[in-house]
């Protein structure tokens, strides 16, 4: 429940992590934030009316996406300014983060318009956890690129950090990425993460080459977040796999 003094803030805008796939995930704090915002800003309309309708939640819907966030981005701050309180959601987990919501917060702090943040699920921190790979410090790089050159550039990248780098990639472009990281080092350790929170929830753990074998021939669908692991990490597999047993 809100106390008192939450009840009495001024307008402002309230991102808010929203579940990945399972819609039992939502928060108390932000079900609270939902039940009092006068508007909600949603990426689609259409999925955040299904986690409304969840919640037994009625409130004025608005469209707020990558194509739009510059221009409605001022009308959301000007609502602020008059009093209003703004929930903005997306799809699925931490608006801002590879949605849109980051041009916002920046518009906030320039414009001086109050604004907090509810945590909540995470597909990189899922991810990454049940990955088995080292999680005491990752690189995140969102969506891989498109383009195949950037996306071997990037990949290459990722078997040479010190740490396990994290990214999203499509179900159809997951099998040719593999393959580049596998061109690169055949035994590079990865993970893929599909459908997570879901019911066809799947994770494929081993050397790039394994896990292609995995995910098989057939067509790979669903969401998929993707872990390399860091060079140290085969650095210390190798080492191990020399030490006498």
């Amino acid at each position: 429940m809100l106390d008192e003094s939450q009840h009495e803030k001024p307008g402002r805008i309230v991102f808010i992590a929203t579940p990945i796939g399972n819609l039992g995930d939502i928060t108390l704090r932000s079900i609270e934030a939902l039940k009092e915002a006068d508007w909600i800003a949603c990426e689609d309309t259409r999925r955040s009316s299904k986690l409304l309708h969840r919640l037994e939640i009625k409130k004025p819907l608005m469209s707020f996406h990558e194509h739009n966030e510059r221009q409605r981005g001022q009308h959301l701050l000007d609502e602020v300014l008059a009093g209003k309180v703004i929930a903005c959601l997306t799809d699925a987990g931490m608006p801002g983060i590879s949605d849109p919501g980051y041009r916002l917060v920046q518009a906030c702090l320039e414009q001086e318009v109050p604004f907090e943040i509810l945590p909540g699920p995470s597909a990189v921190l899922m991810a990454l956890l049940g990955s088995g790979l080292p999680t005491d410090s990752f690189y995140f790089g969102g969506f891989l690129p498109h383009k195949k050159g950037k996306r071997l550039s990037e990949l290459e990248a990722a078997t040479e950090r010190s740490c396990t780098s994290v990214y999203f990639e499509s179900p159809h472009r997951i099998v040719v990425s593999l393959e580049m990281i596998k061109g690169l080092a055949q035994e590079h350790p990865v993970c893929v993460a599909r459908e997570l929170t879901k019911k066809f929830e799947s994770w494929y753990r081993g050397s790039v080459s394994s896990v292609i074998e995995q995910l098989g021939s057939g067509k790979v669908k669903g969401e998929i977040t993707l872990m390399v692991a860091g060079k140290t990490k085969v650095k210390k597999q190798r080492r191990e796999q020399r030490e006498p047993q």
